[in-house]
């Protein structure tokens, strides 16, 4: 993947859609930070130099195709109070918790029969505050946040969430009552197992 088209896509993008008050610190912020080298994960997709940046802008570019189709259809008042805004936000950020979050290091690997050192990526999380739900804390801190935007970045991972997988039911009236919040999950699970090289 070409890194500096999508840091430059990425910040077009943004500085097109989002323009409310702090943008600009959170921009600055994240161009001062690993974003655009960082995997999107350690090893489940797009666990390479970049990733996280590449699947960011994938999420977007998956959500503005599911929106697009949605307001085309007369009867279809789901998502009428969303803006290329609210889009962008949900998406371009969803995952800024992984900022920071990766680390390169060494193990022993066996390469034609012989022992052989390789780098891999392992998670060194300063901030333990859970997944989406860091992300809009995050985000919180340089602008305010709609309660949709907020609501689709906390749930954005659906059934791989861990406080659903504890147990925690809501997910599923989160989604009802925002349905932009289901769209973002959709978008992210497109873009990762149609768009993105996975662990297989």
């Amino acid at each position: 993947m070409d890194l500096d088209f999508n840091k430059e896509r990425f910040i077009q993008l943004f500085n097109k859609y989002v323009t409310r008050e702090g943008s600009d610190k959170l921009l600055k912020w994240l161009c001062d930070s690993d974003f655009f080298t960082a995997p999107a994960s350690s090893k489940f997709h797009n666990a390479v130099t970049g990733g996280l940046c590449d699947h960011s802008l994938n999420v977007f570019e998956r959500a503005v195709e599911i929106y697009e189709r949605e307001i085309a259809k007369e009867s279809s008042a789901l998502f009428k109070n969303i803006t290329m805004e609210n889009i962008a936000i949900a998406t371009l950020l969803h995952d800024v918790c992984k900022v920071d979050f990766y680390e390169v290091k060494m193990r022993n690997v066996k390469v034609d029969g012989f022992w052989e050192q390789v780098p891999f990526y392992s998670v060194k999380d300063s901030l333990p505050y859970g997944h989406g739900e860091k992300s809009v804390y995050i985000i919180s801190g340089f602008m305010r946040l709609t309660r949709d935007e907020a609501m689709a970045i906390n749930w954005h991972m659906g059934g791989f969430d861990k406080r659903v997988l504890g147990g925690d039911f809501s997910l599923s009236q989160a989604f009802s009552e925002y349905p932009f919040a289901a769209m973002v999950h959709i978008a992210d699970i497109m873009a990762t197992y149609f768009d993105e090289e996975c662990a297989k």
